[in-house]
């Protein structure tokens, strides 16, 4: 196997490569203009703008997740550089706690958005509501949305921490698999 095989055999395929980096480009978006739009007053028309784009690149970036696990699912991922047994497992361990809080992500926001009079568009387009009017389980499926917020926000930094690791510390080169 010649060098240059070698290299592109140890690389995602380029729509994994994409697919990655806008869904990355998306959550952080997500997350930045979440944090912005909860600490604006309540009835401010700019609020409830942000909230409507909110959910609509939320269920944008919700169903490329989804696309990506349909492609992970039927192309195997290129094999990880040497490594120790627990790194292995803490890597496959956050990967998997990642695609859990894309998946519940935005699955807690859509009921949490069922549970009061306004619902959820998606672009413009109402979507079905999937309860009533419930103040109690709106707050519930809210704070799990803030909490997996949190939760994601962490498992990002430490995603991203062990991919610089590999790159700057252990010199594997990790990080091209990955890289467009």
């Amino acid at each position: 196997m010649t060098m240059a095989h070698s290299r592109t055999a140890a690389r995602y395929t380029g729509s994994m490569i994409a697919l990655h980096w806008l869904i990355a480009l998306g959550i952080v978006g997500l997350l930045a203009l979440g944090l912005y739009m909860v600490s604006l007053p309540k009835g401010l028309p700019l609020k409830s703008t942000l909230i409507n784009l909110h959910k609509s690149l939320g269920l944008t970036i919700f169903l490329l997740v989804l696309l990506r696990i349909m492609a992970r699912a039927a192309h195997t991922s290129p094999p990880l550089p040497p490594m120790r047994a627990w790194q292995r497992a803490a890597a496959r361990t956050t990967q998997g706690l990642l695609y859990l809080a894309m998946v519940a992500m935005p699955l807690s926001g859509y009921l949490g958005s069922s549970f009061n009079r306004f619902g959820t568009r998606f672009w413009g387009i109402a979507l079905p509501k999937w309860g009533w009017d419930d103040a109690g389980l709106r707050e519930r499926f809210f704070g799990l949305h803030e909490v997996l917020a949190w939760v994601l926000i962490a498992l990002i930094v430490l995603h991203v921490a062990g991919a610089l690791k590999h790159q700057w510390i252990d010199r594997d080169n990790l990080l091209a698999r990955m890289l467009p």
